[in-house]
């Protein structure tokens, strides 16, 4: 309790010290915290002459790892955020000291319940790399194999949570008082940290993805991802193999080595489009401190993967809409574009098709005054969203990190060879991507696809058919039956409309008895009377008696 409220007390200093309120709407808050912030509000005055994006980014890196990688996090969401807040977040870096390589080896000995010389012949405990959330050390296995060991910080998961119910604290505060802080909607993008940070420090799962995404990529000259080594790898440990690379934002060294940087720019478009469509799977943390190149073929080289803590995935529905919303754009079918955003639901079904076209029409349009190769193909799908969100579209998550990656991809393709041009790689791609959605090769799939089920279903057919038919046959005869009792009915219809007329003189008969005489006693018959019985008898022959 008492590390929470120093904990909080600093983030209020901080918020202070780099002019903050900025951000906080104070002509809502009551007199008194108004009148208590214009007092020490003084402290940061120094702080106002930087810009806004530029203080933030700067409160964020003060408050340690977990708020800078919370601000990572928050730059890629500029669907939600100004160009300059982004901008000054997307130059959040992680420059966290290392933990004492003893205490890392408490933790392999922990969570691998073996003395760290019972798993290794070396063991550096000296870090190889520091970050918020893990370290890695260089090791050498009992089997000669050389490995990393990456290892979670210690207590980390503590520290996480409670700053979480911080920022979940501040973010309520914000969209309680503020329009714009309800439109940015703050609760949510916490939720979507939280979810995102908790996942990062389950190693487990983070080698359950590399092992996927290695799958995925068997045998593939596009992209390697290095082994893991299972018998060594826990939720706070994982052991994989040692890669040997250059560092892809390294570019002297890929110059030096002769790569093909064109090349190796359009492969990592390639490998971009080959997750997302083909394999479903994509690696959404492709900044470049991940990203290494094996210089081995400089004409055709080869991307090295790693830290495969957060990935997305796309549903086959997410895809066509991608897909044809790209494509449409390319032609500048806007009209295409907003009926698409409908038809998925993706805004309300009552919203007006003409003028969200024109709406997309006034953000796309523009863009096609450049040269088709300086395009951004991140632009166009911010531009989307951030349209799309004006007529009340909910941005999906697995959309929002596909744009991260996507944008990581673009600006690094760019950076290896400024003249890339995305849509030439991408357009092909998405053209036969969508033509393989329909036709004998789409059916052919869905007949592998369904094959093992109906293989196992093939003995039952017997037993079904005979069911079926025997069904059959008891239903013909209900049938039969029912056509005979409708039959019958209908009969019985006829007849009863031929006997109308006779009904109606009946009727009449019965009237003309009580309008003639209202007493048919037998004991008192006169002649008045004769004549009403008389038809008052025929009036019930009629009714009653005639069939």
């Amino acid at each position: 309790m008492w590390n929470s409220a120093t904990r909080f007390l600093r983030i209020v200093l901080t918020v202070l010290r780099y002019r903050l309120d900025t951000f906080i709407p104070i002509k809502l808050l009551p007199w008194y915290l108004k009148y208590t912030l214009g007092i020490v509000l003084t402290i940061g005055r120094k702080g106002a002459e930087r810009n806004r994006g530029e203080r933030l980014r700067l409160a964020l890196e003060s408050l340690g790892p977990i708020f800078v990688k919370f601000g990572q996090i928050l730059s890629t969401r500029r669907d939600l955020l100004p160009d300059d807040v982004a901008d000054e977040l997307a130059r959040l870096q992680d420059r966290v000291p290392p933990f004492s390589g003893d205490l890392a080896v408490a933790i392999i000995e922990k969570d691998l319940n073996a003395k760290i010389d019972d798993i290794f012949d070396e063991f550096d405990r000296t870090p190889l790399a520091s970050a918020s959330i893990a370290q890695v050390h260089t090791a050498k296995l009992k089997t000669g194999e050389h490995v990393v060991a990456k290892v979670i910080r210690p207590k980390i998961e503590k520290t996480i949570r409670q700053d979480i119910q911080l920022l979940y604290m501040l973010a309520r505060f914000v969209a309680k008082t503020s329009t714009d802080g309800r439109r940015l909607r703050p609760v949510e993008v916490v939720q979507d940290y939280e979810y995102t940070i908790l996942d990062e420090l389950d190693l487990a799962k983070e080698a359950a993805n590399t092992g996927l995404l290695q799958r995925n990529f068997t045998d593939s000259d596009l992209l390697y991802v290095p082994n893991i080594y299972w018998d060594y790898s826990r939720r706070n440990v994982m052991v994989m193999e040692r890669i040997s690379g250059i560092p892809v934002a390294d570019i002297p060294a890929l110059r030096e080595h002769n790569v093909n940087m064109k090349v190796l720019a359009e492969r990592g478009v390639e490998i971009f489009f080959t997750q997302v469509f083909s394999h479903s799977f994509f690696h959404a943390d492709m900044h470049p401190g991940n990203i290494f190149v094996d210089p081995s073929n400089p004409e055709r080289p080869k991307y090295i993967a790693i830290d495969c803590a957060i990935m997305g995935s796309l549903d086959d529905a997410d895809k066509n809409y991608l897909a044809r919303n790209l494509l449409a754009f390319f032609k500048r079918d806007y009209r295409m574009v907003a009926e698409l955003h409908v038809e998925s639901g993706w805004v309300p079904k009552g919203t007006p098709v003409h003028a969200f076209e024109s709406a997309i029409r006034s953000v796309c349009e523009p863009m096609f005054a450049k040269p088709l190769k300086e395009i951004s193909f991140g632009q166009v799908l911010l531009g989307l969203f951030q349209t799309a969100r004006r007529f009340n579209m909910e941005v999906q998550p697995q959309l929002v990190l596909l744009e991260k990656t996507l944008l990581n991809i673009e600006g690094l393709g760019r950076q290896l060879y400024p003249d890339l041009d995305l849509w030439v790689t991408a357009k092909p791609f998405l053209e036969r991507w969508m033509s393989e959605q329909v036709g004998p090769r789409r059916l052919l799939d869905e007949v592998k696809k369904q094959a093992p089920d109906w293989a196992g279903q093939l003995p039952q057919i017997p037993n079904l058919v005979f069911s079926t038919l025997t069904h059959l046959s008891h239903q013909e005869a209900r049938i039969a039956e029912q056509t005979e009792a409708l039959e019958n009915i209908r009969k019985e219809m006829r007849r009863s409309r031929r006997n109308q007329p006779f009904k109606l003189l009946g009727l009449l008969a019965l009237g003309g008895a009580w309008i003639t005489t209202d007493n048919i006693a037998l004991g008192h018959l006169a002649q008045a009377d004769m004549l009403s019985l008389a038809l008052f008898l025929g009036g019930i022959y009629l009714l009653v008696l005639k069939p």
